[in-house]
């Protein structure tokens, strides 16, 4: 079987939670925890680039009716998070589906009223950014939020510490995982030429990592 687009997180699935744990702390948890609250309590969610699961346990903990689509590209991330699921036995109010596939495999019908990426965007460089992104909104229901976590320093420029990481990072998933992002897009860039406006904004981790909220203010 031929190697999905963006699937080459497949090969550190089996350390990633504990490297990201041993190198930013809770920081990462602590910025996907901050938007639980924008998700409605009746929704149908996307969690796309989700990775091993963890998300999606604290998602089935909020107690909310929720539809989940949890869309990854790398076959042994989407397994764990499977295996996460198969094995959590709290009661819940939601219903989980997991697919295999990158933003194209979201189907034309499908719209969601929260769409989830979790330390997705940073990955790409701005072409394929902006292809991913423009797939997503459309298939953001009127209304909806778009909420990310992510590296997103608030100095600009980053302190030299920030840079530092910042290069590692990209120097260590882009020979491991074939990440082809060299550096942090312009993130505000996109989301305001997809119509999307801020509601809410906190960081953690010094500034280096933020999470997010928007809703779309104006149509594609």
């Amino acid at each position: 079987m031929p190697k999905l687009p963006d699937s080459g997180f497949n090969r550190v699935a089996s350390f990633y939670d504990a490297l990201a744990r041993l190198v930013y702390g809770q920081a990462l948890q602590q910025a996907q925890q901050a938007l639980l609250p924008f998700v409605p309590q009746q929704a149908r969610v996307l969690v796309i680039g989700g990775g091993t699961g963890w998300l999606l346990e604290q998602l089935l903990q909020t107690g909310k009716q929720l539809d989940i689509l949890y869309l990854d590209a790398a076959p042994a991330m989407l397994q764990r998070a499977r295996q996460k699921y198969e094995k959590y036995k709290k009661p819940h109010s939601c219903r989980v589906c997991f697919r295999l596939g990158t933003e194209q495999s979201i189907q034309p019908q499908e719209q969601f009223d929260a769409i989830i990426t979790p330390f997705l965007l940073d990955l790409f460089p701005p072409q394929r950014l902006r292809q991913l992104m423009c797939k997503l909104a459309t298939s953001l229901a009127p209304g909806g939020q778009w909420l990310l976590a992510d590296f997103w320093p608030v100095q600009q420029p980053p302190p030299w510490w920030q840079r530092l990481l910042l290069k590692g990072m990209y120097t260590f998933f882009g020979l491991m995982s074939d990440v082809q992002a060299r550096q942090l897009p312009d993130y505000h860039a996109h989301f305001t030429a997809l119509g999307l406006e801020q509601q809410y904004s906190q960081a953690f981790y010094g500034g280096m990592v933020q999470a997010k909220a928007f809703r779309r203010v104006k149509e594609l």
